[in-house]
């Protein structure tokens, strides 16, 4: 009884201080978005204003298409560095010689900083000698303006992020690979197993709750994709490349709508807790059936 005492006392203001910095900005968020704030004479004027910044947000034109190229850049980008990352890393664990050097060369996107992704990339697609058009042009196509074009704008962002980040699936996904017990694979080649076999019924099974967290993860940080949106088109042409992270950002920092970009921050997060919520209940069901 003693040990477990003093194990919470230690603990105790580790997790006060955590809690306050977790709680302090989203409960000072919740205070601005049901305010309207206003500067005069170098000080905030807050106007209580209730639950209005809320019912305007389904008017708001900006969020709506935020709303909307978010899940497209969500789902495109999560789901093909789901699959690469998960085919590098199997690539990876088949290869004897050389899979250092591997596992090096399939990381080093993720180390790169956002800002000299950012400039790469647009240097990358730029119209007059980016290597992109180059490249299509020897392929006996036209150049394009990859940026500049509302079809391609969004893809070309959504290539940039999965160039980035499938390291990160990749290392995840190896971690998983070699941690899986090998006696299970001998057992099923010795009862005749094709590799296929081994993938399907083997491999992807034991792999659901690496696969699962990887998933849940990668896709909290897809809506909060910013950097590649801000570093490459600045949310256009138009609204082709807005997604939620820059609306609220314009609201906040270019015309300082305070309070509807703290309704817009909140209402993000509070559907964000939710889908991983419902994720993780899920996945937990699935697992207690499996």
């Amino acid at each position: 009884m003693t040990d477990r005492f003093w194990r919470k006392a230690t603990l105790a203001p580790t997790i006060v201080v955590y809690a306050g910095m977790a709680l302090f900005p989203v409960l000072n968020l919740i205070a601005m978005s049901v305010h309207d704030i206003t500067w005069a004479g170098g000080a905030a004027q807050w106007r209580f204003v209730g639950f209005a910044h809320y019912a305007h947000l389904p008017d708001d034109v900006l969020l709506r298409a935020g709303v909307v190229n978010t899940l497209l850049f969500a789902m495109g980008a999560v789901s093909v560095q789901m699959v690469l990352g998960f085919a590098l890393a199997f690539a990876t664990t088949q290869i004897d010689r050389g899979r250092t050097f591997y596992r090096a060369l399939f990381m080093l996107p993720i180390l790169v900083p956002g800002i000299v992704i950012g400039a790469i990339w647009k240097l990358m697609y730029n119209f007059d000698f980016g290597v992109l058009n180059q490249l299509w042009e020897l392929l006996g196509g036209t150049a394009q303006d990859w940026l500049g074009q509302p079809a391609l704008a969004l893809p070309a962002v959504i290539a940039v992020d999965v160039w980035h980040w499938t390291p990160f699936v990749f290392l995840l996904m190896l971690a998983g690979l070699e941690s899986l017990p090998q006696d299970i694979y001998e057992a099923a080649r010795s009862d005749g197993a094709t590799a296929w076999q081994e993938l399907v019924h083997l491999t992807l099974p034991l792999m659901l709750p690496t696969i699962a967290v990887t998933l849940i993860f990668r896709l909290i940080v897809a809506f909060k994709v910013f950097d590649e949106v801000y570093l490459l088109t600045g949310g256009g042409p138009g609204t082709a490349t807005e997604v939620l992270s820059f609306t609220i950002y314009r609201r906040f920092f270019q015309q300082d709508l305070t309070g509807p970009g703290a309704a817009m921050s909140i209402a993000t997060l509070f559907i964000l807790a939710l889908a991983i919520v419902l994720a993780s209940a899920v996945a937990r069901r699935r697992a207690q059936y499996a």
